[in-house]
């Protein structure tokens, strides 16, 4: 856009020098400078189109004059850089009622983008102003600076000022709840509930009474009316987690919920008026789970409004030191002898593909710094302490055989760890049996090319059972042809 001045302020000569050089070649005129004094001057006195500014300048934190740059020039898009990338950074630069954050390093070329964006808004006469709630002084539980979380913090912070419903997906133990929870701890909803609940924990027949409560007598066992998730995050978020475990007849019924924005328990019928937002995750291909149809196409156009993909720690190895200081502050919190790592031993970190993600990260390291005498754990501690996840894995060697019962023993161990020394719902029984089953029919249905009777003879029992567990299991029968 010809004939706009860009406000430049970064203590970083070099910074200053190539910014200018850019956006001069743009086509702006640029006024720069290295302290926050100035620029404040500047924007008082009326110069300027538009803001790039460093976070932390020599004389002054941009963060606390960036209210008053707001009120003085409401119009005025403000563009924010920072070395320091970390959620905290995005969202409080989203609140401070920043127009974009760019963490350091950034791509001129995305640059030069957003300053075109934000010149465009301003032309419209767009408001940029955002601010409603000081900065929480403790960080969000969320760790990494690299380019892929990078982005996830920059959609975090929008979604903080919105009520969108937000899709999640990622595999287990990326940390889907954390996300959740900070959309949920920085947006207008944050002084009500955040009710979370997870599909693959209910009993399928328990699901919809979980969600939307149930009458007194509604069913055998019903002693007393209950409110349901969604009466109990009335006016907050509900995280429905791994959502695409929800058999077809809940999802029928939270389409419903979605589109009319009522519901009515169990064994009920007056209607409620439900005013909750929505965040889903999941850690399965819900595209490959339409195509078989289980799992609504309209219910996932309806959740999956603004999707959040998060990436497996292998993905973003170089977060491992920061995920190392965080794991080790909580260990130290948690009453833990304080440790450190070698740089030798975060480098064996790096090594391994890390199949349970951070949490199996944070879990290594809780065990690292329990069992280990010494204040630094070196890399033959890390070495031993994973050849021991591989053994007891059955990793081992390409002829090794699993052990079933102790694979399941090592699963409940960690089920029953999820829960921090409580007890998990009700109906643990049918959900284990429930996850074994399923890819046992499946395995038995795939070797005999589809062929009921036969899986049945396989599996040893009646031909009309096997038909029952399909249809409960919601198999979908796949026959190879030649």
């Amino acid at each position: 856009m010809p004939d706009k001045t860009i406000l430049l302020a970064d203590d970083d000569l070099a910074i200053r020098t190539v910014l200018t050089q850019a956006l001069t070649r743009a086509g702006y005129d640029v006024m720069a400078t290295g302290n926050a004094m100035s620029l404040w001057r500047m924007i008082a006195e009326g110069e300027g189109d538009l803001v790039v500014t460093d976070v932390v300048l020599p004389d002054e934190n941009i963060f606390e004059l960036l209210p008053r740059f707001k009120k003085a020039r409401p119009g005025l898009p403000i563009v924010v850089m920072s070395a320091k990338n970390t959620i905290m950074t995005a969202i409080t630069a989203t609140e401070r009622g920043a127009f974009e954050y760019l963490p350091k390093p950034f791509d001129l070329n995305e640059m030069l983008s957003v300053v075109e964006k934000g010149l465009e808004q301003a032309a419209r006469g767009a408001s940029t102003t955002s601010e409603r709630k000081k900065q929480q002084a403790e960080e969000l539980p969320i760790v990494g600076r690299s380019a892929a979380m990078q982005d996830i913090y920059r959609v975090i912070a929008r979604m903080t000022q919105t009520e969108l419903r937000v899709m999640i997906t990622g595999e287990s133990g990326t940390g889907k709840e954390l996300v959740a929870r900070a959309i949920h701890d920085y947006s207008r909803r944050k002084n009500a509930p955040f009710v979370a609940i997870n599909m693959a924990a209910i009993p399928r027949e328990l699901i919809e009474s979980e969600l939307f409560g149930h009458e007194k007598g509604a069913f055998t066992g019903a002693s007393a009316r209950y409110a349901g998730r969604f009466e109990q995050a009335h006016g907050g978020t509900l995280f429905l987690d791994e959502i695409g475990d929800m058999p077809m007849e809940a999802q029928t019924r939270l389409l419903r919920v979605l589109q009319e924005g009522e519901f009515s328990p169990v064994g009920g019928s007056k209607s409620r008026r439900t005013n909750v937002r929505i965040i889903a995750a999941t850690h399965r291909d819900l595209q490959t789970l339409i195509n078989d149809g289980r799992f609504r196409e309209d219910l996932y156009f309806r959740l999956n409004v603004v999707p959040i993909r998060l990436p497996p720690l292998r993905e973003r190895l170089g977060d491992i030191d920061d995920l190392v200081q965080h794991f080790l502050d909580n260990c130290k919190a948690l009453g833990l002898p304080e440790k450190t790592l070698s740089r030798n031993a975060i480098a064996q970190l790096r090594k391994y593909r890390w199949p349970g993600n951070v949490r199996e990260l944070e879990n290594l390291l809780q065990r690292l710094v329990a069992i280990e005498i010494e204040d630094e754990i070196n890399a033959a501690a890390v070495e031993r302490e994973m050849a021991s996840i591989a053994s007891n894995t059955g990793s081992g060697g390409a002829d090794d055989k699993v052990d079933l019962g102790l694979a399941t023993e090592k699963y409940l161990a960690q089920h029953f760890a999820e829960y921090e020394g409580g007890l998990p719902p009700s109906g643990l029984h049918e959900r284990i049996i429930r996850q074994v089953e399923k890819p046992l029919i499946m395995a038995a249905l795939s070797a005999t090319n589809g062929n009921q009777i036969k899986a049945a003879q396989l599996l040893g029992i009646n031909r009309n059972t096997l038909r029952t567990r399909i249809r409960d299991l919601e198999i979908t029968i796949i026959r190879k042809t030649n």
